[in-house]
């Protein structure tokens, strides 16, 4: 068993909204968040106003605790406080997809039995439709201003008083993100205002913040990971949010330059660009401190390209998973320079590790083997809404999460990520690691991504199946020379057996590969 270094940290028995936004009037007139596209800004005073003065509204409009309301938005200067106001009315928020079709948004709704939706006006007729089939959907709000429809600031006017609703830290759910878990179709996975706010106090040892720090928000906030370390732990310690609807790198890149920007939490795909793209050289990236990536395995290699390029400290990176609040390891700001090469870090404050065999699960196994990754701490979160079966899947009888990841630790307790349980491909008996596999095919100067699947032969065998996206000046690259590429870096039974080009990798907003699109399109 393995065990976090840094000093247990006391349950936060707080409301989401009270343990991120308990300091936000005595922050007074410092910017909260920035729109980075116009420059529109909310102070944290005002953060604070207007997210209480919404949970007035929305009581008075008849949500009550234990009603669910789907935040169904791209990010905004809008998305906190609306968040924030919907928790203090005792609500449950249900995070969605911005581009979920009606049908997939509907699914959801019905799933979490939600009764609100706030939405922005571009997606309202998704929204309507629904919640049309979904049923059950009490009123549509929207967050800017559509015909029909009250809006955030509509909601701003009431003169109700503010709702006092009694929370159970512990036991009420504040957030209810939809994940598939280590297998399967997408579950609402129950995150307690406990769960969250506890993590949020785990992680803050390892990756400090304060007044002085400018974040840049482009990954999703509906995503798990983009809700923590974009808008819950930067605003709960006095930094600045810089807020971009959408990833466009010359956006993202303007923004950096423009509103100073001093860290990045990034997933890989981003890296790559910044690693990668000539575009990056025609900015100045110099107030950046630090780069964590997450969310999806990161290259060592193409890690220290970026940090070379933007002559910054190696980029760190993080690890966990919806069901864990998120997080569990991260590489601390202080030590990005002597962390190992492809580390996800150390484990947060406590929290404990189990790493157990593929072929015998009781058997723990010690550094420098690989295994299953098991995790327990008070960021596990309640369960999956309605499926006690999936639940007890993952979670054994003596709270230990199993995450379908394979990993190992080094003897200073650096944890590796190997890959995912049901990702490996098993060519011949012998175990090969997609993410391996993909990290190497980035390093061609000719392949702008890459993702691998196994796939059958002729004979039955599981191999490994390269799809390739080239990059715009790579000329003639063929097949045979992706083949060729990763044969001659590779032991025999990891070599890329098939190569399909394709225009893009399939990735969720996490920045994870959808391998599951590439076997149903391309197998």
């Amino acid at each position: 068993m393995f065990r976090s270094e840094y000093a247990d940290v006391p349950p936060v028995d707080l409301p989401i909204h009270d343990a991120v936004l308990g300091q936000a009037a005595a922050h007074g007139d410092r910017p909260a968040l920035v729109d980075g596209t116009d420059g529109t800004t909310l102070t944290y005073e005002q953060v604070d106003r207007f997210h209480r003065r919404l949970a007035a509204g929305l009581a008075a409009g008849g949500v009550r605790k234990g009603d669910v309301l789907a935040l169904h938005s791209p990010n905004t200067i809008a998305f906190p406080t609306a968040f924030y106001a919907a928790t203090r009315a005792g609500a449950t928020v249900t995070t969605t997809h911005p581009l979920a079709t009606a049908e997939e948004f509907a699914v959801q709704l019905r799933d979490s039995a939600a009764r609100w939706i706030v939405t922005v006006s571009p997606l309202l007729d998704t929204a309507r439709r629904a919640a049309s089939l979904a049923g059950g959907v009490r009123e549509i709000l929207v967050c800017d201003s559509a015909p029909g429809h009250r809006s955030l600031t509509d909601l701003l006017a009431t003169t109700a008083p503010e709702p006092a609703v009694g929370i159970d830290p512990a036991e009420d759910v504040a957030v209810l993100p939809y994940s598939s878990g280590t297998t399967g179709v997408p579950k609402g996975v129950m995150l307690t205002h406990r769960q969250i706010a506890t993590n949020l106090a785990q992680l803050r040892s390892a990756v400090p913040a304060g007044p002085g720090d400018r974040i840049l928000a482009v990954l999703p906030f509906f995503h798990i990971y983009g809700l923590t370390a974009l808008m819950n732990a930067p605003l709960g310690h006095g930094a600045t949010v810089v807020v971009l609807p959408r990833f466009d790198l010359e956006t993202f890149l303007a923004a950096i330059e423009t509103h100073r920007i001093t860290g990045l939490y990034v997933a890989p795909p981003i890296v790559l660009a910044l690693a990668k793209h000539p575009a990056v050289s025609r900015y100045d990236l110099s107030s950046l401190e630090y780069v964590i990536s997450a969310a999806a395995p990161l290259d060592a290699r193409l890690a220290r390209a970026c940090s070379d390029r933007l002559g910054l400290p190696p980029i760190g990176q993080g690890y966990g998973m919806t069901e864990l609040s998120p997080g569990t390891h991260v590489v601390p700001l202080d030590r990005l320079r002597e962390a190992p090469a492809g580390t996800v870090g150390r484990l947060v404050a406590g929290t404990e590790m189990r790493i157990v065999s593929l072929d015998d699960p009781g058997r723990d196994l010690g550094p420098g083997e690989s295994g299953e990754i098991l995790i327990r701490g008070p960021q596990v979160m309640k369960g999956y809404l309605g499926r006690p079966d999936a639940t007890a899947a993952l979670i054994d009888t003596d709270g230990w999460l199993h995450t379908g990841d394979v990993g190992y630790t080094d003897t200073d307790g650096w944890l590796f990520v190997v890959d995912r349980v049901k990702e490996l491909i098993k060519y011949k008996g012998f175990q090969v690691a997609p993410a391996e596999l993909e990290a190497l095919l980035l390093t061609h100067p000719g392949i702008a991504d890459a993702a691998v699947i196994g796939a059958r032969d002729g004979h039955g065998n599981e191999i490994p199946h390269a799809f390739v996206v080239p990059h715009p000046d790579a000329g003639e690259l063929t097949e045979d020379d992706v083949l060729r590429y990763v044969a001659e870096r590779v032991a025999p039974y990891k070599r890329v057996r098939r190569a399909t080009f394709v225009d893009t990798v399939p990735r969720a907003a996490s920045g994870k590969i959808l391998r599951r699109q590439l076997r149903e399109h391309h197998t």
